[in-house]
């Protein structure tokens, strides 16, 4: 399971933790412009805008867990099983598998409003990569500097939602996901109030209690409660610096520790890395399990003109610095 949120200071930022009991060997990769990407049922993307995010490679194709283009325009794709369906050929519609979407729409996007005009006439294609590659249920998040939207292929068809807090996390469907913001308006970053009963003198007896009722568990419709009210109370200056350590520390209060999610069979979910793009300068930044220390990538130190991808194995060593 996995928790993305945008972010604006002085720029914009996108990212997401990415929560899953195994990894891919996965890579910050960048795609430069004239890679072709051959779609399945779409012919070839010959070029294209650049982009940068993490991706698992296979046979040299790039398959993203979510990415920023040269544009600014951000994807990221989660987990949501039980509920994505897709569809078989479609006459008429662009077939899209569910590992092309990302760069399908990257490659040709660069702004929600031009997403949007390829959505409409999209088809998400149920297509295995490879034998040893299913096709995973996913939906997923699109933003750019103003705005974002949540795309979700269910068993009614297409749901295209405008997703004005900037938010995703997994199951249910973004629609209750929503409606059950309501039920929190309560909770509060200032001292409670005492509304119980003007019969009795009661009062806050600890720093933090108007967020008493904030979900603290890690099911995906808590994290997305929890995501929303730390990005929506956060205060960060404008600096590149003040701003990924905050967006980093919004994504920390949802990471899932190694042990604390059991899936049976030894197995356990973790977030594996957290992601950071500053979507204006083309920098991707990244923490692992393993390595607290932000690295980062530059999307414009590449040869954005070239015609193979470019990938940064993740540092998953902690890096320490001793100061005696």
């Amino acid at each position: 399971m996995c928790t993305a949120i945008t972010y604006k200071t002085k720029d914009h930022y996108f990212g997401r933790n990415f929560d899953l009991e195994y990894s891919y060997c996965e890579t910050v990769t960048v795609t430069p412009r004239n890679y072709p990407f051959q779609f399945r049922k779409a012919g070839t993307l010959k070029n294209h805008y650049a982009m940068i995010g993490i991706a698992f490679v296979s046979d040299g194709y790039p398959l993203y867990y979510d990415a920023s283009n040269e544009k600014g325009l951000s994807m990221a794709g989660l987990n949501f099983p039980g509920n994505a369906v897709y569809h078989s050929y479609v006459q008429g519609k662009d077939n899209i598998a569910t590992f092309e979407f990302i760069p399908w729409i990257l490659g040709q996007c660069a702004s929600i409003n031009e997403a949007k005009r390829l959505l409409e006439r999209i088809s998400l294609d149920k297509i295995n990569f490879s034998e040893q590659l299913p096709c995973h249920p996913l939906h997923w998040i699109i933003a750019d500097r103003d705005s974002a939207v949540t795309v979700e292929c269910v068993k009614d068809g297409l749901k295209i939602y405008d997703n004005k807090i900037g938010v995703l996390t997994n199951n249910p469907p973004f629609d209750f996901q929503m409606l059950n913001l309501n039920n929190y308006m309560s909770i509060s970053k200032d001292e409670p109030k005492n509304h119980f009963s003007d019969k009795l003198d009661l009062c806050a007896y600890s720093r933090g209690m108007g967020g008493i009722g904030l979900p603290g568990d890690l099911s995906s419709a808590s994290r997305f409660i929890k995501a929303t009210f730390t990005k929506f109370n956060s205060i960060s200056g404008n600096s590149e610096n003040e701003s990924i350590s905050q967006f980093f520390h919004i994504l920390g209060s949802v990471e899932q520790q190694k042990g604390c999610v059991h899936l049976g069979e030894g197995k356990y979910e973790t977030t594996l890395y957290s992601s950071c793009c500053n979507t204006d300068k083309g920098i991707y930044y990244y923490k692992t399990y393993e390595n607290s220390q932000i690295n980062g990538v530059n999307l414009y130190h590449e040869d954005l003109d070239a015609s193979i991808p470019v990938s940064y194995p993740l540092i998953n060593e902690q890096q320490i610095n001793m100061h005696n």
